[in-house]
């Protein structure tokens, strides 16, 4: 796992404060799509607990996967009674209880592709569903944007996490609908969008890039002068725009 995938335990709390939580629809999306209960769930990369609490919320037990310590201490402190919270990397689960669903929330991209859709498939029920989803956190004023990258430019280039596999922004189906299509362990492939979007006072905006693996990356002078630049560039309340892709396939059948 990258040291970008391991830097966030540093800055649980401000993940659990800063970052938005899901909307209703991500999960009425998965449950329509599975079309039947889902009744047992296993989350990759679960973090503070942001999806695990929606699932959860919808009488879902969930067993809620995550290697840092300090993000699956947040976790636990707001888990429902049928969340099981589990310290551990997706690499290092074996095969042995199966799940109805497995889902991952804006952390695929820290799993290693070698084994990723096999070891999927291994803790799914025949016909289990897998969930991905996530999405950009863009300034919804391209003037308001413009000016935030100019600011951080002389720091930090770019904050954007690449595809994983190369596909091009413009591309209809985008990473990993493109490996779970290529997967012959997985059928019914698709990929739909949930809206979201909200605004915030300039210094939660500023919180939220504190999350961020890009900045944390930063040496930490670095960083702050980073977040000074962006701060006196921003109005005192931003638009967001958060839309969330949702990628969905089915195990196929033993």
């Amino acid at each position: 796992m990258s040291a970008r995938a391991l830097s966030f335990g540093a800055i649980a709390q401000a993940y659990e404060r800063f970052r938005p939580g899901y909307p209703e629809a991500v999960f009425d999306v998965v449950a329509a799509y599975a079309g039947r209960p889902i009744r047992t769930a296993l989350e990759i990369g679960a973090g503070t607990g942001k999806a695990t609490r929606l699932f959860a919320g919808h009488g879902v037990s969930v067993t809620a996967t995550e290697p840092d310590p300090a993000m699956l201490a947040e976790l636990k402190r707001t888990a429902p009674a049928n969340v099981t919270a589990v310290r551990a990397a997706f690499e290092d689960l074996r095969p042995g209880e199966r799940y109805g669903l497995v889902y991952v929330a804006a952390a695929l991209h820290w799993t290693r592709p070698e084994g990723r859709w096999e070891r999927v498939a291994a803790l799914l029920e025949p016909e289990g569903v897998v969930a991905s989803f996530g999405g950009q956190y863009e300034l919804a004023d391209p003037a308001v944007a413009e000016a935030v990258r100019a600011a951080r430019a002389p720091f930090l280039e770019s904050d954007d996490v690449p595809s994983p596999d190369g596909t091009p922004a413009e591309e209809e189906l985008q990473w990993p609908g493109t490996e779970l299509l290529r997967s012959p362990l997985f059928c019914d492939v698709r990929q739909l969008d949930v809206e979201r979007r909200f605004s915030l006072p300039a210094a939660d905006f500023v919180g939220y890039l504190s999350t961020v693996s890009a900045y944390l990356q930063l040496p930490p002078e670095q960083r702050e002068l980073t977040f000074d630049a962006v701060s006196r560039v921003l109005p005192g309340t931003v638009d967001i725009t958060a839309d969330l892709t949702v990628h969905l396939a089915r195990r196929r059948p033993d």
